[in-house]
């Protein structure tokens, strides 16, 4: 890589020109810059880039911008500005923080005249522009780690069950630190599952396939905010979603989709919600033992627009409490 020519020799008490640190986002397509850029890009009287494989490169010689393959250090890249120039320097990944680190000494130094210094953020992150990272770097981890690349839908779903009851402590407890880190774990359950989907020899899908469904689906159970119905209350909504998933999943019976699996206060729940959301007047089963007395109790707190699982939950933290402090002699 050559090294950069001076300008020509200013005069005492010149200008000292100008240098602009241009950076791009890798998550936005190559060549879409900012109006501001490209005007900036045209306009200076010098272009430079440290890595000849960045992928704006291209981009820019095709414009017409013509770009000097070479890393300046601090001082040559003050000289290179001398006379009123500007200079910009197409930053790397990096961000170039030797050349910044070495800008920033000079001006500390008051020996050295300083061109104006400016960061011109050519292009932006869009949001959920880290998603994109979190598909490459699960990629490469699902074809480089002896133990992720082993892993089966089936091996991983306790994993799913366990991050969601996570998910719900960290809600429940009220720790936001906590709860970024759960929904991380979560959001990596769904991104690790889509990613071994793409495998499948018969009926493969991506994690495209699955924001793009239920992209679909909140659009089409949400026509109060995408179509023309309206819904002025939460009431309204809840009847909208009710009606379109219904018309979606043409059940036969409302039980359809209560998954038996979940913990037995919820499930209960979930039950007695659905018969009476149907408008159906079903009377609790009559029997004797705790499982009666619990679904009879799961049912009242429904009616009454209680979670049972996160009561009992709360209770149960209470006494949790109770027996450290019996064990500390509090």
């Amino acid at each position: 890589m050559n090294a950069i020519s001076p300008a020509p020799t200013p005069t005492p008490g010149g200008d000292p020109g100008r240098v602009v640190l241009l950076t791009t986002s890798h998550r936005v397509a190559p060549g879409l810059l900012s109006w501001p850029a490209w005007q900036l890009l045209h306009a200076a009287d010098r272009v430079l880039c440290a890595d000849g494989a960045h992928p704006q490169l291209p981009y820019l010689r095709e414009a017409g911008v013509p770009v000097e393959e070479i890393s300046p250090t601090a001082g040559e890249l003050v000289d290179a500005c001398a006379g009123g120039r500007t200079v910009v320097v197409v930053a790397t990944g990096e961000g170039e923080p030797a050349l910044t680190d070495g800008l920033a000494r000079l001006a500390g130094s008051g020996r050295v005249r300083m061109p104006e210094l400016e960061l011109l953020p050519a292009s932006y992150d869009l949001p959920g522009a880290r998603l994109l990272d979190l598909v490459q770097v699960m990629d490469r981890i699902r074809v480089e780690c002896p133990w992720s690349s082993q892993q089966t839908h089936e091996g991983l779903a306790k994993y799913g069950i366990e991050e969601a009851y996570e998910l719900v402590e960290a809600i429940e407890e009220g720790d936001r630190a906590e709860l970024r880190e759960e929904l991380g774990d979560v959001l990596l359950q769904v991104v690790f599952h889509a990613r071994i989907a793409q495998e499948h020899p018969e009926e493969p899908f991506s994690v495209d396939d699955v924001a793009g469904g239920i992209v679909a689906k909140l659009i089409h159970r949400h026509p109060h905010v995408f179509g023309e119905e309206t819904a002025l209350t939460p009431e309204d909504v809840k009847a909208h979603w009710l009606r379109t998933k219904a018309e979606e999943k043409q059940r036969s019976s409302v039980t359809e989709g209560v998954p038996l699996g979940q913990p037995g206060l919820a499930l209960a729940a979930k039950l007695a919600s659905r018969a009476r959301v149907a408008g159906l007047d079903v009377p609790l089963p009559a029997g004797e033992g705790v499982g009666y007395e619990l679904l009879a109790l799961a049912a009242r707190a429904e009616a009454a627009g209680v979670d049972p699982e996160a009561a009992l939950r709360a209770a149960a933290r209470v006494y949790r409490d109770a027996i450290r402090e019996a064990e500390t002699g509090a």
